[in-house]
């Protein structure tokens, strides 16, 4: 089995790719509003919408494999492509830290359907800390559970 690897996720919503992706990008600290598994969300350092390393935000959330209890985990933005509505960004310390060398790297993009609505796609590049670890499927679960909560955030707007 190899330490590292990627894994991903395609979901399609109903809102527009554009308010979704606006979301991450300017609004992130308004996930703990959308979301019950955001319970917070807090600016560490730098600024909310910063990207590079010096502008660090902190995450309590809850994801399944923990069974409910909460965790925390560092991330910044590592590149915004508002052209293409892509944002690359890094989870990093706390309980990323315990499972996987370095950095969880994610990757979101957001493709427009050409009859509406949008292709939300999430990936996820990760190294082990060993071979008896599994793949960070909990943080992708989390991210397809946030992303239809954004979705029906949107429609209720």
């Amino acid at each position: 089995m190899a330490l590292k690897g990627k894994i991903g996720a395609e979901i399609e919503i109903r809102s527009p790719a554009s308010k979704f992706f606006n979301v991450y990008v300017t609004q992130i600290h308004e996930l703990q509003n959308i979301s019950d598994g955001v319970h917070q969300t807090k600016l560490h350092q730098g600024d909310w919408h910063g990207v590079g390393s010096h502008s660090v935000k902190h995450w309590t959330l809850t994801i399944e494999s923990t069974g409910g209890k909460a965790v925390s985990i560092k991330e910044h933005f590592e590149g915004i492509d508002h052209a293409n509505k892509t944002l690359l960004f890094n989870f990093f310390d706390g309980a990323t830290s315990e499972k996987y060398k370095n950095k969880l790297k994610g990757k979101l993009k957001v493709v427009d359907k050409s009859q509406g609505g949008a292709l939300v796609k999430w990936s996820f590049r990760y190294e082990k800390l060993h071979e008896a670890m599994p793949p960070p499927q909990d943080y992708m679960d989390f991210f397809t559970k946030l992303t239809e909560d954004v979705d029906a955030h949107l429609l209720k707007a």
